[in-house]
């Protein structure tokens, strides 16, 4: 019997939406899941998927693809890569596990709420895939890392991560619960696969995959390599309903969801992977800095998505590009002065080598944010140790529920950006975070940070001991510096050189 090629016959297969008899559009797809922004469902049967995929095309390429993760992993589970690994290579790993694994899972409930809800025929087959590649994901990525948690209890965070108050998942669950688990599918199709997972997702894995394969953790790139084939094709979801919306009249509303998920992605990925890319990574397998990475990855990208499909650079585009000089060194050295309250060993990365090669990257970098690691460095080659832990809390913004933080130096500028709604007063690290908040306040309004709970009385002892209790870390997962300050050396034989 001759098989019709797929090209025969797929528009027909996939084209399953009908009229119903028995009840109303509104009843089969109810607006607050559906997305209600006046588009005939004739419209969205228009929706043009660009990857044409069947369910057996689909379990063949997957089943090849966890072969080969997991054939890797068996081949080289002699190579004691844990035990030979720098110690900030395996902060990488803990950093990624805790904030993405989990994660991961909470995606296949919105890729399923795209896959029930949409009225895109297109839009639900890609999605159903899409579920099932983030089930996928997750297995893996709790997978790995448990043959670890013996050696290593900070491997448990990839479990135990997203049901905790640690101050990074708080933020973690703000943002994706926000783009994923509280907005009609439409809304979710531009928020999370277009805004969020056709940049930053592919950044995290794309430039975790080439630090992985120089680092020598070939295990750890084949897991990642294998999980960014998938985010790059579910990650074209939105863009074909973002062309529906705007030829309909929608490009407002559009032009909204991608700004608001960007700019909120962006903050919270200069806090996990900009550290991750210019201080963690050993400085020898430094394939490019963060800010270069996202120049070549991110933004000519985006912004030739955003030219192709008619919509505008977010109108922070310049605040967007400033920031990739600056934010995440202060994201990076808040996370290692506050060490105790993340599930990983935080690695410095400023020895005089790493300084220079930051200096290289970022011109002006010891002016500023050195001058910041000098007072530290004084203190450990004195040292005073205890000097290096925090006492207090930061400020928290009230929009990405990280540390108020800005560029230290001559040119200071750390600036709150209030705003007061119902009575209360929030406060902003940015304009855009501040933008983010208003529009849709009711969303955001009653929020508490970990900040705003400690002031409440919600952790007790009201000290860091009793915030550390609150968060989940026992002993044996405290944040420490991750080669126990052994880079610190150079400094102290400097000034005992200088003394002499």
């Amino acid at each position: 019997m001759a098989v019709l090629n797929r090209t025969d016959w797929y528009d027909i297969a996939r084209k399953t939406n009908w009229t119903p008899k028995y009840v109303k559009e509104d009843e089969l797809f109810p607006p607050q899941l559906s997305g209600n922004f006046g588009i005939p469902v004739e419209q969205w049967e228009s929706y043009d998927e660009p990857y044409k995929q069947t369910y057996p095309d689909y379990v063949k390429v997957q089943r090849e693809k966890d072969a080969g993760a997991y054939s890797v992993k068996a081949a080289l589970e002699r190579s004691r890569m844990f035990e030979n690994a720098d110690p900030g290579w395996l902060s990488v790993m803990k950093a990624h596990y805790g904030a993405i694994a989990r994660g991961e899972y909470a995606a296949s409930s919105a890729e399923a709420r795209m896959m029930r809800f949409s009225k895109a025929p297109g839009m639900r087959n890609m999605a159903t895939f899409g579920a099932l590649d983030e089930i996928r994901h997750t297995q893996l990525q709790l997978y790995f890392p448990h043959e670890y948690c013996s050696k290593d209890r900070q491997f448990d965070w990839a479990h135990k991560a997203y049901d905790s108050n640690e101050w990074a998942m708080i933020a973690s669950r703000h943002f994706f619960d926000d783009i994923m688990m509280t907005r009609d599918a439409i809304s979710v199709g531009i928020m999370l696969t277009f805004a969020f997972e056709s940049g930053f997702t592919n950044m995290q894995f794309l430039g975790l995959a080439a630090d992985a394969a120089e680092a020598g953790d070939f295990t750890f790139a084949s897991l990642i390599s294998s999980i960014q084939t998938d985010e790059s094709r579910h990650a074209q979801i939105g863009g074909p309903a973002l062309k529906i919306m705007i030829e309909n009249g929608r490009k407002a509303e559009a032009q909204k969801l991608v700004d608001v998920a960007f700019w909120r992605a962006w903050r919270l990925f200069s806090v996990l992977t900009g550290p991750i890319m210019d201080y963690y990574t050993p400085l020898e397998h430094r394939k490019q800095s963060f800010k270069e990475f996202m120049h070549e990855w991110i933004v000519s990208q985006f912004e030739r998505s955003l030219t192709d499909l008619g919509l505008d650079k977010p109108w922070y585009w310049d605040t967007f590009m400033h920031d990739l000089n600056e934010t995440h060194h202060g994201m990076h050295l808040g996370v290692w002065y506050w060490r105790p309250t993340v599930w990983w060993n935080p690695r410095a990365g400023v020895s005089p080598e790493e300084r220079a090669w930051l200096e290289e990257k970022y011109p002006g970098w010891n002016d500023t944010w050195g001058q910041c690691w000098d007072v530290i460095i004084d203190n450990l080659v004195e040292g005073r140790t205890e000097l290096t832990l925090p006492e207090t809390l930061p400020i928290v913004c009230n929009m990405c529920n990280l540390p108020v933080n800005n560029t230290p130096g001559k040119g200071w500028a750390v600036k709150d950006y209030p705003l007061e709604y119902n009575g209360r007063l929030y406060h902003f690290g940015s304009e855009p975070d501040r933008w983010c908040f208003q529009q849709d306040p009711e969303r955001y309004a009653g929020h508490m940070t970990l900040v705003d709970r400690f002031l409440a009385g919600q952790i007790e002892p009201a000290n860091l001991g009793g915030a550390l209790a609150y968060m989940g870390l026992a002993p044996g997962e405290i944040g420490e510096d991750a080669h126990g300050y052994a880079w610190a050396e150079a400094y102290k034989h400097a000034a005992l050189k200088k003394a002499g």
